[in-house]
């Protein structure tokens, strides 16, 4: 990674001192033999430097690439699905990205707390210290922790733990905050019961233990929910592919469209592989008149415009992003209008169809080396929570169902 930076900087030197040779050709005869003589020593540099350094990154190759564009994909879902609340600051406090659990404390959308520093958000006398603090860190001085308080929660303290971190592709050192709540719980002193330390101080009694033991064998109920969610759209899915008519792939995948759309997404959209190229089959969102000129627009999109879809058909790959970065990866309208800002997309997930390969079951590990028949795209939109990565392994399951509807035959 190091390497393919280094080369950029210089190709992009290379490029600016080029530009200043071809401005300067307007010079007298008499005056261009200097600029002879500083052609020849550029096109010197790139037969001996730039060459060879390009040769050493093109012999990486594509998987390479791919590899490392999933892992940070990976690692980019962990960091947004971390239960602490955790957040990338610089220096200066400068908020670089946050995760879920860090805009549910602090109440601030992450899109709008990038750019901003994070020492606003504390209360006036915790400010000074954590800008103290994060600047020692970024300077490489070891991490640091320290207590501060949100100004919207002024009565909690938090502890703020701080280490540096250097993200890919990024000059300049990152600090890594974890919020964690510092509050200690005072001991009660009303009674004697049993357990009671000195001067009349109570240690955890049989009630308390109960109480503990009840909670750490009660189910956990939002674990449930996700289980049983995840089972009627295995049902749902499984009872409208065996309804599909067989032979017809284009069918198979609307009525999985229309699945996906009612079980947790609000916009679906199914693209098809033909012999020739991408083929938009479906488009499903929510209800209204301004929803329904949107599915009308996305319709009317050519899939090849859409990078992510590209992609997944290309390299039979599933993209899952929280609050996505780039904002054209979507494409846009032929008004010339983001998609995704337009749907208003918070998450999303981009899943190739992609069917077993011919032979004998090889179980989980040998499916999904077939050819690529479809891509299904599924968006999260305002205030609905993102995609968990339970739910994107869900959808994953689902794909190969799809796939192998799609190719049943009449």
């Amino acid at each position: 990674m190091a390497e393919s930076d280094e080369f950029g900087d210089d190709l992009e030197d290379f490029v600016r001192r080029v530009g200043e040779l071809r401005a300067a050709r307007g010079l007298p005869q008499d005056e261009q033999q200097t600029l002879l003589d500083a052609a020849l020593f550029e096109l010197q540099h790139v037969a001996e430097t730039l060459w060879p350094k390009f040769e050493r990154l093109a012999g990486h190759g594509p998987a390479r690439a791919v590899a490392d564009r999933t892992e940070l994909q990976l690692l980019r879902a962990l960091f947004q699905r971390l239960p602490l609340p955790v957040a990338l600051i610089g220096g200066d406090t400068v908020v670089r990205r946050m995760n879920l659990a860090a805009t549910d404390l602090t109440g601030v959308r992450a899109g709008f707390a990038a750019g901003r520093p994070l020492s606003g958000l504390l209360r006036p006398g915790d400010r000074g210290a954590l800008r103290s603090q994060a600047a020692a860190v970024a300077r490489g001085e070891g991490p640091r922790s320290l207590r501060v308080r949100l100004q919207k929660r002024p009565d909690e303290t938090l502890r703020a733990t701080l280490t540096a971190l250097r993200p890919p592709n990024e000059p300049q050192p990152a600090v890594l905050m974890i919020l964690q709540s510092d509050t200690v719980p005072a001991p009660n002193r009303t009674g004697t019961g049993i357990g009671a330390g000195p001067a009349g101080e109570r240690g955890p009694g049989r009630d308390a233990v109960a109480t503990r033991l009840r909670r750490a064998t009660a189910p956990d109920l939002a674990e449930a929910a996700g289980h049983a969610a995840q089972m009627d759209l295995l049902d749902a899915m499984t009872t409208a592919l065996l309804r599909a008519p067989a032979g017809d792939p284009e069918a198979a995948l609307g009525a999985a469209a229309a699945v996906l759309a009612s079980h947790g997404a609000d916009w679906v959209v199914a693209d098809l592989v033909t012999g020739a190229g991408l083929r938009r089959t479906a488009v499903r969102g929510p209800a209204g008149d301004e929803a329904e000129a949107l599915a009308a627009r996305i319709s009317a999109q050519d899939p090849a415009d859409c990078p992510l879809v590209v992609e997944s058909a290309a390299e039979g790959s599933s993209v899952l992003q929280v609050r996505p970065e780039d904002l054209d990866s979507f494409g846009r309208d032929r008004a010339g209008d983001s998609v995704l800002v337009q749907a208003d997309v918070t998450s999303l997930m981009c899943v190739a169809l992609r069917a077993p390969a011919e032979g004998p079951p090889a179980g989980e590990a040998g499916e999904g080396t077939g050819p690529v028949l479809g891509v299904v795209s599924l968006f999260r939109s305002g205030p609905t929570p993102a995609f968990s990565m339970a739910q994107a392994r869900a959808v994953h399951v689902v794909s190969r169902h799809v796939a192998l509807a799609m190719r049943r035959s009449a």
